[in-house]
C-alpha cells in the first residue's frame, strides 16, 4: 500500500459551494415546510428516493429540495470527494495519524481479484486480497468444524468495542440463520457480573471461548479472558495441552499477537491487519462468531450484500450515490439545521442492537474537534446517534420526537418480509413504522394545546426485503460509508480514535500511581475518587 499518501483535503467551510449553501438556507432552506413540498412537486417521492443494491431509501420527508441537493453535490465536488474515496479503494494510506491504509472494503472483496471496477489497484493491494481470502478460508473452516461438534454448545466472545459490537449485532440479527443447539454469549463490560451471569450458565467441557484483540493486551478484554481462564481451570481445566479438558481446546484467539496467545495457553490464533480498524472488523477473523453462527456460505452471503454496496458507492454517480446522499444530508442537517443528535429506529427485533453498533461507528469515527491539519474545526461534526427498536420506540422516547422543541432526524429501517415471524406481525409492525414516519410529517396543526403536533420533523425510511445475511451487509456497508462521506467533508481523519485511547491511557496510569501511591500532579478529584476504593 502506498504510505506517502499526502492528498491536500479540501474542508467544506472553505469551498464556494459552502457559502452558497449559507446563503440559501438563510434565505430559503431554513423555512422549507416538507408538507408544502410535496403539494408544489408531484414527483418529490420519486426523485428523493431510490434503490440502491438491497436497500430501498425514501429521503423524500427530509427536509432537503432541489436547489440545496444541487448545492450540497457541488460541495461534494468542491471537496473532491471522489477523489479522496478513489484513494481509499487504491490503498492509500488515508490515514494520516497513523499512516495506515483503510481497507475494510477488501475484506469482501471477491477472490476472483479486483477488475473492473477497481482497475487501478496496485500490487500491494492484490497481494492484500490473497492474504485476505487465505484468512477467510481458514477462518470458515474453523467455524465448520466447530459447527460440526456437537460437545460444543456454548461459544462465549470475549471483547470489547469493535470486537464486541459487529459480531454481537450480527449474530443477533440473523438469528433466522443460526444453528441450532449452539448457545452465543457476548462478553464485552470489566464489569464481573456481566461473566459472572455468563459463567454461571455453561460448563467448561461444552464451552469454547474466543478472546478477541489485536494486540491482546485490551484491558477490559484480557481482565476478562484471565478471568475465565481461572474459572475454566477451577472447574477441572488444565495448562496441559495434551489433557482431555485443555486450554488449548477450549480457548482460541483472535489476535495478531501469537506469542501472548501462546503464554495465555493458546494454540489456535487467527490475525488481521493494520488496516482494518476496529469498528469495521466483523467481516474479518472478529467475525468467527457469526461465521460458527450462520455457517460459511451465509457469512459469503454477507460479504457479498457489502461488496454490492461498496461497488455502488465507487461506481454510482453522486447524483443517486445512496451513501453519498445520505452523507450530505448529514452536512445539512448538522452544520445548516443545527440538529445535535440523530435516532436510529430499527423495526426489527433482530436489528436490536444496531443503534448500539452505530454509535460506535459514526461517533468513534467523526465525533472530532480538528481537521486533519490539525487545525480546530469552526463546526460540530457527529451528531449523538441513538435509538432503539420500534414499536419499543414509539411508547418511549417519540413524544419528545413528535412534540418536544428538539428537531430530531429519524431515520426508519424495516423488512417488507419478516422471515419466521407472523405474517400478520410483520404487516402491523411495518405499517407501524409508516405511520410514525407519516405522523412525524404531518403533524397535527389542527388541535390547539397538549394536542398540537407541530410536524415537518424530517425522516428516512430504509427498506429492505427481508432481513437476511446479503440485505444485513448491504445495510452496514452503507452506513460505513455514509460515515465516510461526511467525515471526508469535514476534513477530519474518521479511522482514528484517540479520545478513547487517551482514558486507556490514563487508566493505566492510575494504577500505577494508587500501586506506588504517587499523585504528585493528579488533580484533587481523581485522587479523592481514588482513595474510596480502598478496604
Amino acid at each position: 500500500m502506498n504510505s506517502a499518501f499526502s492528498m491536500q483535503r479540501k474542508r467544506c467551510d472553505q469551498t464556494p459551494a459552502w457559502q452558497q449553501l449559507q446563503q440559501y438556507f438563510e434565505a430559503t432552506g431554513q423555512q422549507l415546510d416538507v408538507r408544502e413540498a410535496f403539494v408544489q412537486d408531484s414527483s418529490r417521492y420519486a426523485s428523493f428516493s431510490q434503490q440502491a443494491p438491497h436497500v430501498f431509501a425514501d429521503l423524500s420527508k427530509n427536509r432537503v429540495d432541489a436547489t440545496s441537493q444541487q448545492l450540497l453535490l457541488q460541495l461534494a465536488r468542491e471537496c473532491e470527494l471522489e477523489r479522496y474515496r478513489d484513494a481509499m479503494f487504491a490503498g492509500d494510506a488515508i490515514n494520516q495519524s497513523e499512516d495506515r491504509a483503510v481497507m475494510h472494503w477488501l475484506l469482501r472483496q471477491p477472490e476472483e481479484g479486483l477488475t473492473g471496477w477497481l482497475p487501478g489497484s496496485n500490487a500491494a493491494v492484490r497481494g492484500a486480497l490473497q492474504e485476505v481470502h487465505a484468512s477467510l478460508n481458514r477462518m470458515l473452516a474453523l467455524a465448520e468444524q466447530v459447527r460440526a461438534n456437537p460437545q460444543i454448545t456454548d461459544i462465549v466472545n470475549i471483547g470489547i468495542g469493535g470486537s464486541d459490537l459487529g459480531p454481537a449485532m450480527v449474530v443477533n440479527a440473523l438469528e433466522d440463520w443460526r444453528i441450532e443447539g449452539k448457545r452465543f454469549h457476548f462478553v464485552s463490560n470489566v464489569d464481573g457480573h456481566e461473566l459472572g451471569h455468563v459463567l454461571a450458565q455453561i460448563r467448561p467441557e461444552s464451552t469454547l471461548f474466543l478472546v478477541a484483540s489485536k494486540s491482546f493486551t485490551t484491558l477490559e478484554t484480557m481482565v476478562n479472558a484471565h478471568s475465565a481462564r481461572e474459572w475454566f481451570v477451577a472447574q477441572g481445566g488444565s495448562d496441559d495441552r495434551a489433557a482431555a479438558l485443555s486450554i488449548s481446546k477450549h480457548f482460541w484467539a483472535l489476535t495478531t499477537n501469537t506469542e501472548a496467545a501462546a503464554r495465555f495457553g493458546i494454540d489456535t490464533t487467527l490475525g488481521f491487519w493494520d488496516w482494518v480498524g476496529g469498528r469495521y472488523s466483523l467481516w474479518s477473523v472478529i467475525g468467527l462468531p457469526i461465521a460458527i453462527a450462520v455457517g460459511a456460505a451465509h457469512f459469503r452471503a454477507l460479504l457479498g450484500g457489502a461488496h454490492d454496496m461498496d461497488v455502488h458507492f465507487k461506481t454510482a454517480p453522486l447524483e443517486s450515490n445512496l451513501p453519498v446522499r445520505m452523507g450530505l444530508l448529514d452536512i445539512w442537517y448538522r452544520n445548516f439545521f443545527g440538529f445535535g443528535s440523530r435516532c436510529v429506529a430499527p423495526y426489527s427485533h433482530g436489528l436490536r442492537r444496531l443503534s448500539a453498533y452505530l454509535q460506535q461507528l459514526e461517533m468513534e469515527s467523526n465525533g472530532k474537534g480538528m481537521d486533519v491539519h490539525n487545525q480546530v474545526l469552526p463546526y460540530s461534526t457527529s451528531p449523538v446517534v441513538w435509538g432503539e427498536p420500534g414499536t419499543n420506540g414509539q411508547h418511549a422516547f417519540f413524544q419528545m420526537i413528535h412534540q418536544g422543541r428538539d428537531v430530531i432526524p429519524v431515520e426508519f429501517i424495516a423488512a417488507r418480509d419478516g422471515g419466521k415471524t407472523l405474517a400478520s406481525h410483520q404487516n402491523n409492525l411495518v405499517i407501524n413504522a409508516i405511520a410514525q414516519a407519516q405522523a412525524l410529517l404531518v403533524g397535527r396543526t389542527e388541535e390547539t394545546g397538549p394536542r398540537y403536533c407541530p410536524g415537518n420533523r424530517p425522516s428516512t425510511f430504509l427498506l429492505v426485503d427481508k432481513l437476511s445475511p446479503t440485505t444485513l451487509g448491504a445495510l452496514i456497508a452503507l452506513y460505513e460509508h455514509r460515515v465516510f462521506v461526511s467525515g471526508a467533508l469535514w476534513g477530519i481523519n474518521s479511522f482514528d480514535q484517540w479520545g478513547v485511547e487517551l482514558g486507556k491511557q490514563l487508566a493505566k496510569d492510575l494504577f500505577a500511581r494508587r500501586d506506588r501511591d504517587d499523585w504528585q500532579g493528579v488533580d484533587p478529584s481523581t485522587q479523592a475518587l481514588v482513595g474510596k476504593l480502598a478496604p
